[in-house]
């Protein structure tokens, strides 16, 4: 719509494009850092809108909310103040796998984070559709971005642009046969803005994702579904949310299975599927297949769990979670009534299939910046990722980058070893992604220390220094920190003897007697044994918070995997420290594949260490390339001092 008039212009520093949790992070990030920031959505009552699942959380997505919240961001505020059940999962796994999972009350989520934005100094909310990105041309040859437009044609001027579009770009929404050009809920979907994308120099795919029906819940039969319920003692998201508060009654879910019967009409009816029908375009989620994926692709299950899940304490609607779909809608209520539970249900929201435009990644640097457009960032869903997690996590990454852009500042930049986020990121821009990308902690190489309850001894102080992080904040964090070490150091050199009371408490607790004296931290590995039960053999123990105490629980439990790990990522820092120059020009370098010479070319990666997760270049390439850069780069910055 570059021929739209032009009626007013009003100049700002940083415009976010999008209120769902990508934008909502980075508008708040930009404003908190004292730039004028003002943030666009299609419709006010979208911001942080949960279009799909109600809850936050979950396996590796709580890792991201926890690193989020230790860095400045909101999302695990908001849902400590309006989650209506918690629980930890994976519990009976080792630390580096618990996750925290919360559900939502959908309405109050929106509602709350809504007045975060509007009561957030040097932010302004504006409901419009962006439809055009200006960029110009530098001296330098390349382009960067000078405003936006919206729809009535005004002009925002601005020195940055964060792009959180989620789902609405050029957005249809399937559900058999009946095609809609809506975005998520019926939400007015984004038409205008692709187009200027492409005339600036952003490449644009389609994905897709899905989401399941929502039921009338007074119309189901909890009697026939296991009840699930929420955690006695709830752990609250936040690092700066009292635990106290978050001590609240709970809801609960429950849980039901399909049937034989589920996967027969769902067989049965494929073709009226758009997904077998060939009618959706792009491409979906893996990870969080629909249902009719499900039972094509594990066709030796005979069941699948269901999980029915409560969408709020304003609304009687359940969530169904585990069976989205893009069937028609007679398909839809003959399915979901063969589940157990749900044989009268009636459907509030039929379950639909929505498609959108988003970018590869491989186009941003680490800093989530556009490499051939500078000022241009980008975050969340827009990357080719999924879920509300992951989006925020690049949300504020993004907007943080955007203000470090504006203010002349140092990026921030979180590498593989020091988070999830980290993880997330580098696999988005760095790898081959051919469907919406989702975080999991396999993917993490170093979980054991990436654990989400130390997120805030890892990443508080680049939060701190960004300055979204307070020093009363920082100092929380060093004094745990400081806690931590010495008592874990007191526990290392405190001999106890094989004495009568030392014997009768390992009998006690069904633990071998010592044959010889040893210390507290040796007998605290013991699987049986804990820091809290020695109490009775240790008087000197000093009084410690419940979060040091975890702390030291695990650092002197887990000590042997940790020190392992940590040489590791001392390895890998050796290769991350080594910088690729921007101005390299791979045909200069000799023996380099043409494949590899092409990919790096492509993705212009950063250091080294990103250069060698790139797909397509080799091991054999990597020192091809650490041997041209000893000789051209790195000796020539020894010679120069």
């Amino acid at each position: 719509m570059s021929e739209l008039k032009k009626t007013y212009t009003e100049k700002v520093d940083v415009c976010v494009v999008g209120a769902g949790h990508a934008g909502c992070e980075a508008a708040l990030a930009c404003a908190r850092l004292g730039l004028e920031t003002v943030i666009f959505t299609v419709s006010v009552e979208s911001i942080a809108l949960m279009p799909c699942n109600p809850n936050v959380g979950g396996s590796s997505k709580g890792h991201l909310v926890r690193e989020l919240d230790a860095l400045g961001g909101e999302m695990g505020k908001n849902i400590d103040k309006t989650f209506i059940q918690s629980k930890m999962l994976n519990v009976s796994k080792g630390p580096a796998v618990h996750s925290l999972r919360a559900q939502a009350d959908k309405q109050n989520y929106t509602r709350e984070m809504r007045r975060t934005l509007e009561n957030q100094e040097h932010l302004t909310i504006k409901q419009g559709e962006v439809c055009n990105i200006f960029a110009e041309e530098g001296e330098d040859g390349k382009k960067y971005v000078t405003g936006v437009q919206i729809a009535t044609g005004g002009v925002y001027e601005c020195k940055a642009i964060v792009l959180c579009t989620g789902t609405y770009l050029n957005a249809r929404c399937l559900c058999g046969e009946n095609i809609t050009h809506t975005g998520p809920n019926g939400l007015m979907a984004a038409t205008h803005l692709s187009e200027s994308l492409e005339k600036i120099g952003v490449e644009l795919r389609r994905f897709k994702t899905g989401t399941p029906a929502r039921m009338d819940g007074r119309t189901l039969d909890y009697s026939k579904m296991e009840e699930q319920f929420g955690d006695k003692k709830v752990v609250p998201f936040s690092f700066s949310t009292n635990p106290d508060d978050v001590q609240i009654d709970q809801v609960s879910c429950w849980l039901t299975y399909t049937n034989e019967k589920t996967h027969e009409i769902i067989r049965n009816n494929l073709d009226r599927s758009p997904i077998y029908a060939g009618v959706i375009e792009g491409t979906g989620p893996r990870y969080c297949p629909s249902i009719e994926d499900k039972v094509v692709k594990f066709a030796d299950k005979d069941r699948h769990q269901i999980f029915i899940e409560p969408e709020g304490l304003y609304t009687n609607e359940m969530y169904v979670g585990g069976m989205s779909s893009s069937l028609p809608e007679d398909v839809q209520l003959k399915m979901y009534r063969t589940v157990p539970g749900l044989e009268h249900c009636k459907i509030v929201r039929n379950a639909y299939a929505i498609e959108y435009d988003c970018i590869d990644a491989n186009q941003l640097y680490a800093t989530l910046e556009f490499k051939k457009i500078n000022g241009l960032f980008a975050g969340g869903q827009f990357n080719g990722s999924s879920g509300y997690e992951e989006a925020a996590a690049q949300g504020l990454v993004a907007g943080i980058n955007a203000a470090m852009h504006i203010l002349g500042k140092e990026p921030l930049v979180i590498d593989r070893s020091e988070g999830y986020i980290g993880v997330l990121i580098d696999d988005l821009v760095t790898k081959e992604s051919f469907e919406p990308y989702r975080m999991m902690t396999s993917r993490s190489e170093y979980r054991l220390l990436l654990r989400q309850d130390n997120a805030d001894l890892r990443l508080r102080k680049k939060g701190y220094e960004v300055g979204l992080i307070t020093k009363e904040q920082y100092d929380h964090v060093l004094l745990k920190e400081q806690q931590i070490k010495e008592e874990v150091d007191r526990l290392q050199h405190t001999m106890i003897g094989a004495n009568k009371t030392v014997q009768d408490f390992l009998t006690s607790k069904e633990s071998a007697p010592l044959k010889t004296a040893c210390s507290l931290a040796e007998l605290m590995c013991r699987p049986e044994l804990s820091y809290e039960m020695l109490s009775e053999i240790d008087p000197d123990r000093p009084v410690l918070s419940e979060e040091v105490i975890d702390q030291v629980n695990i650092n002197v439990k887990y000590d042997g995997y940790i020190k392992r790990q940590i040489k590791q990522v001392e390895q890998f820092k050796k290769i991350e420290n080594k910088k690729i120059p921007k101005d390299i020009d791979y045909e200069k370098v000799n023996s380099l594949r043409i494949e590899a010479r092409q990919k790096l070319e492509k993705y212009r990666p950063v250091n080294v260490g990103q250069a060698s997760r790139i797909s397509g270049v080799s091991p054999a390439d990597i020192s091809v390339l650490l041997i041209y850069l000893e000789q051209v780069y790195y000796a020539k910055e020894k010679k120069n001092g």
